[in-house]
């Protein structure tokens, strides 16, 4: 079975760091693209970030580029978010995503994790 458990949220004043963290199971890690999607207070979720499987390529939404950076480890099954320069309006719950393929019902489905909650406050 898939499993992303997300960990590193914390409570941070603004212009601060965090660094989020997220560790998979139950599925070959290393071929799939992962993505950092967050919800913000009354809002929808959102997507923050992509890296492909190989770490080569990393998409990153406007408000976050040249401040965020996504990697992954392969040999751990983990994929990491740096935040830095952290702002008020990135506040939310932060969740790992990743859309696999289940043989078993031969389709694709989308996999979330639980969410880590970051919250950019003075």
């Amino acid at each position: 079975q898939v499993q992303l458990v997300e960990s590193g949220g914390g409570l941070v004043q603004p212009g601060g760091s965090l660094r989020l963290s997220c560790t998979a199971s139950g599925f070959t890690f290393s071929t799939y693209t992962i993505s950092w999607y967050r919800q913000p207070p009354g809002k929808e979720r959102e997507w923050v970030a992509s890296i492909s499987p190989a770490g080569r390529t990393t998409n990153f939404e406007d408000s976050v580029e040249g401040r965020f950076t996504i990697s992954r480890d392969n040999a751990k099954n983990s994929v990491y978010l740096q935040m830095n320069g952290l702002k008020p309006e990135d506040t939310g719950v932060y969740y790992c995503y990743v859309r696999g393929y289940n043989y078993s019902y031969s389709g694709y489905r989308d996999y979330w994790g639980q969410g880590t909650q970051v919250t950019v406050s003075s």
